[in-house]
C-alpha cells in the first residue's frame, strides 16, 4: 500500500491529524506520515490506504482511533540513558541541588517523563535516584511516566527489553538492575518497577497541571523528542501547560533539536555543553524568561562557569543496596474544561480563573480577601488548598484541607482532596482512610472508588483493587461518555472508563 497516497489526500490527512491530535508533519517529514498511515490502515482492516484516510477524515476521531494512530505516527525508538549529556547534568547538578534543599522536614522529589515511550527514560531516572539517595526509603519520590500510546505503556509496564535498548549503556547497568529471561531478554527488577507510575496522557488534549492526574508541582519534567510532533500553536500550548506544572525554580528538559528561544520565552535558559535547559523562575508567572550563560549560583559556580560531571554514574559503578520504595498511586486523568454547576460568587469565580491559569499568588490573594469576608467558606478553603498543592506547598495544602473539612464535615470532595495531598506526602494509609470517608459520605463518588483501586493495586491487593475498579465502572455506566465527573476538573466519564480499562489490562498482563 505504501507510496500510492496522493499529495492532496496526504495534505488533508496532515491537517486533520493536526486538528484532532495536535500532531504535525512538515513537508520534509511527509513520508513519515505516509508510512505511518499505511501501517495503521492494516489495523483498521483497509486494503488500501486512500480509503482508510477518507474514512478517518470523515468524522472526529474516537479515543481508540487516536491511540492507534499515535502508535503508528510517533516513533517508539529510545534506549536507556539516551543523550548522555542530559543524564550527566541531571546527576551532577540538578538532582544534588534538589536533594540538598529537600533533606529535612519533608524530603520529596517529583519528576515527570512526558512522552515516556516504552519506559527506558523513566527507568533510567529511577536508577539514578537510587544511586544518589542512599536513604531512599525515607523519601517520598514520584516518577510519573505518561504517553498517549497504550502499546508503549504496556511494554513499559512489562519492563522487558532486548539488547537494542542498551546500545549505549554500560554492561553493569544490565547486571545490577535487570534479570535475564529464558528468551535472552532483560527484565527490570520488581523493586525498580515500583518506583515508576505509568499512565495514559494526551499532552495535546488532556488537562495539566492537576492534582487529579498527579501532574502538579513537578521539580523536573522530561519532554524529549515529543514537541517536534506538534504544530507550532499546539506546541506553545503544551509548553505553557508544562511551565504551569513546574514549581518555581523547576526544570524542563527537552531534546537539543527542540530548543527554541521563541517557544520557551517564558523560561530562563541555562546553557551546559551539548545541552540547553529551561528553568521556571520565581515570581515570573506571565512568561518573560531570561537567558543565563551557565548554571546559576544555586547550582554551581555561577554564570560563565564550566561544567564537568562529578559523579559519573554510567562509568563508575559502586556497591549499593536496592531499596524497595513504592511511589504514590496514580489518580485519573481529566479533560480540557470544567463545567460549573452553580454560579459561585464573583471573587471565587475570579480566583478559579487565576488558579486555572497558574497565577497562584494572585489566586491566593483573591481567596484571602474572600475568606476575610466569609471565614467559614469551605469552597474557598478547598480552592486555596489546591493552589498550595499545585505549588508543592503541601503543609499549607494539608492545613487548608483540614479547615475546609472542619467547616463542612459532610463535603466528600474535601476528604478526596485531602487524600490526594496525603498521597503526595507519602502518607498512604491516611490517604486510604480519607478516601473511605469520602466514599461513605457519597457512595456514588466515582473518583474515590478509582483512587482506592489504584492504591490497592500499588499495595499488591489485586482482588480489592479489582472490586473498586468494577464499582467505578458500574457508576460510570450511569453517565454519558462526554459528561464531566464531580470533583474531576473536566475529566469525563468516557475518559475515565478508558483509563480504568487500560490500567486493569496492563495489570492482567503483568
Amino acid at each position: 500500500m505504501a507510496g500510492h497516497v496522493s499529495d492532496i489526500l496526504l495534505s488533508q490527512l496532515n491537517e486533520f491529524v493536526a486538528a484532532q491530535m495536535g500532531l504535525y508533519f512538515p513537508k520534509e517529514r511527509r513520508r513519515d506520515l505516509e508510512r505511518g498511515i499505511d501501517s495503521a490502515a492494516r489495523e483498521f482492516d483497509f486494503q488500501d490506504t486512500d480509503s482508510c484516510i477518507r474514512w478517518l477524515i470523515s468524522s472526529p476521531l474516537t479515543k481508540n482511533q487516536i491511540e492507534i494512530l499515535a502508535g503508528y505516527l510517533t516513533v517508539g525508538e529510545t534506549y536507556f540513558f539516551r543523550e548522555k549529556n542530559c543524564f550527566e547534568t541531571l546527576e551532577a547538578r540538578l538532582l544534588p541541588d534538589l536533594i540538598r534543599s529537600r533533606r529535612g522536614a519533608e524530603p520529596r522529589l517529583r519528576i515527570w517523563s512526558a512522552g515516556c515511550c516504552t519506559g527506558e527514560e523513566p527507568y533510567s531516572i529511577a536508577m539514578l535516584l537510587q544511586r544518589l539517595i542512599p536513604d531512599l526509603t525515607k523519601w517520598n519520590i514520584t516518577v510519573l511516566a505518561t504517553d498517549i500510546n497504550p502499546r508503549f505503556l504496556q511494554k513499559a509496564s512489562d519492563g522487558v527489553y532486548n539488547e537494542w535498548s542498551f546500545r549505549e549503556t554500560p554492561a553493569w547497568i544490565k547486571e545490577r538492575y535487570f534479570t535475564r529471561t529464558k528468551e535472552g531478554r532483560f527484565e527490570i527488577l520488581p523493586e525498580m518497577k515500583k518506583r515508576v507510575t505509568f499512565s495514559s496522557l494526551n499532552l495535546a488534549e488532556d488537562t495539566y497541571p492537576s492534582l487529579t492526574n498527579n501532574t502538579n508541582a513537578m521539580d523536573i519534567i522530561f519532554c524529549r523528542n515529543v514537541l517536534m510532533y506538534f504544530a507550532p500553536e499546539r506546541a506553545k500550548k503544551v509548553i505553557h501547560n508544562l511551565y504551569r506544572s513546574l514549581i518555581d525554580g523547576g526544570w524542563l528538559i527537552v531534546s537539543p533539536s527542540e530548543t527554541s528561544q521563541a517557544l520557551f520565552s517564558q523560561f530562563a535558559t541555562v546553557n551546559s555543553p551539548g545541552l540547553i535547559l529551561y528553568q521556571k523562575k520565581d515570581g515570573d508567572p506571565s512568561g518573560r524568561g531570561q537567558a543565563i550563560e551557565a548554571f546559576p549560583d544555586a547550582l554551581g559556580e555561577g554564570p560563565g562557569a564550566s561544567f564537568q560531571p562529578s559523579v559519573h554514574f554510567l562509568t563508575e559503578p559502586v556497591p549499593e543496596a536496592i531499596v524497595p520504595h513504592e511511589t504514590r498511586a496514580l489518580l485519573p486523568l481529566q479533560g480540557e474544561e470544567q463545567d460549573i454547576a452553580k454560579s459561585p460568587p464573583a471573587p471565587y469565580a475570579e480566583a478559579t480563573v487565576l488558579y486555572e491559569q497558574g497565577r497562584y499568588a494572585e489566586a491566593s490573594e483573591q481567596i484571602a480577601g474572600l475568606l476575610a469576608d466569609h471565614p467559614d467558606d469551605a469552597q474557598a478553603m478547598t480552592l486555596l488548598a489546591r493552589v498550595y498543592a499545585n505549588q508543592g506547598r503541601l503543609a499549607e495544602a494539608f492545613q487548608w484541607c483540614e479547615r475546609a473539612i472542619a467547616a463542612d464535615k459532610l463535603a466528600a470532595g474535601c476528604h478526596y482532596l485531602l487524600a490526594t495531598v496525603l498521597q503526595e506526602r507519602g502518607q498512604v494509609e491516611e490517604a486510604v482512610r480519607s478516601l473511605k470517608r469520602a466514599m461513605y459520605l457519597d457512595p456514588n463518588f466515582v473518583l474515590a472508588h478509582f483512587a482506592l483501586g489504584n492504591l490497592a493495586q500499588q499495595q499488591g491487593k489485586f482482588r480489592e483493587s479489582a472490586k473498586h475498579f468494577e464499582n467505578a465502572l458500574l457508576l460510570l455506566s450511569r453517565y454519558g461518555e462526554a459528561e464531566v465527573l464531580p470533583e474531576a476538573e473536566g475529566l469525563t466519564a468516557g475518559r475515565l472508563m478508558d483509563i480504568i480499562r487500560s490500567t486493569t489490562c496492563r495489570e492482567t498482563v503483568v
